[in-house]
């Protein structure tokens, strides 16, 4: 297999039929871990509207249980990736999300916003900092994947386009992002979790090194210190760097899967995706991706 085999593959394919396997391939075989730490960052911005973190915060589960929530989220989103969305695991992942989200009364405006920073966020990563940039075909087969994802959670007036997908969230970003004392609880115990999956004496650094990557409306709508200019470069250039040598190893060819990665640490197998997430006897409980089943598109 040489280096472009993925993309190549990729790009003889349909991003309108064929989006399920496009975005399966540059999530897990080209991106996996520029998509895990993008889609990370994607749902930690969703915590500056507080509507979104405010909400998070009253269940108390991403200050509880932050562990299980960052497993559940993860495994769930992965199974109608892995398995297609008309899959028995495709299905029942997409039915615990909405079971989850019909708990709690969420505006589309709320819905679409997050089902946005899911498209938006990523591309934006790759753009600055992997190995390669993403084709057109895999872009359009990105926004074809989670219209698909929005479509079965009932998520009304999404856009149509990558283009539209970047205004939404820009426009939603500079109208709702504040400061909400919950919603800093919320991102000040998901950037302690993440801080965990490295050695301990690396905390600090990995806490300075993630806010660094942050844009200054989201650190501001934090109150968290703005890291200094020469830090900021620094870690662009440690991430550009890592770009710089996976140019040089071989494609990926067998797929990279949550559950095979040290950041789960609530299943050592894979569960029963029905088990997974809160249900309502849980008193207080929450979701981790705040969006609702909610009236038809």
């Amino acid at each position: 297999m040489h280096k472009s085999y993925w993309r190549e593959a990729n790009d003889r394919l349909d991003p309108e039929a064929d989006y399920v396997q496009i975005y399966r391939t540059i999530a897990l075989h080209e991106f996996p871990w520029d998509f895990n730490q993008s889609l990370s960052f994607a749902l930690f911005r969703t915590y500056a509207v507080p509507s979104i973190g405010r909400l998070l915060d009253e269940t108390g589960q991403f200050t509880g249980e932050c562990q299980k929530r960052y497993d559940d989220t993860g495994l769930l989103l992965e199974a109608p990736l892995t398995h297609g969305f008309d899959s028995v695991e495709g299905r029942a992942a997409t039915r615990r999300i909405n079971q989850m989200h019909a708990m709690y009364d969420i505006s589309n405006d709320d819905l679409r916003y997050v089902l946005s920073t899911f498209v938006v966020v990523p591309k934006r990563w790759i753009d600055d900092y992997g190995w390669r940039p993403l084709t057109r075909v895999e872009v359009d087969a990105s926004v074809a994947y989670y219209r698909q994802l929005g479509m079965r959670m009932n998520i009304k007036d999404m856009p149509t386009t990558y283009a539209g997908f970047a205004d939404l969230m820009d426009d939603y970003e500079r109208g709702h992002f504040a400061f909400d004392a919950g919603a800093r609880r919320v991102a000040d115990s998901t950037l302690a979790l993440l801080c965990s999956f490295y050695p301990r004496p690396a905390k600090g650094v990995v806490d300075l090194f993630s806010r660094a990557l942050m844009d200054e409306p989201l650190l501001a709508a934090f109150a968290y210190d703005v890291p200094a200019p020469s830090v900021r470069r620094a870690s662009a250039a440690a991430l550009r760097a890592r770009a710089r040598l996976l140019r040089r190893l071989p494609p990926r060819k067998k797929p990279r899967m949550a559950i095979d990665t040290p950041r789960i640490r609530s299943y050592s197998v894979l569960p029963d995706l029905a088990s997974l997430g809160t249900f309502p006897a849980s008193a207080g409980a929450g979701c981790p991706v705040p969006d609702a089943s909610v009236a038809s598109r």
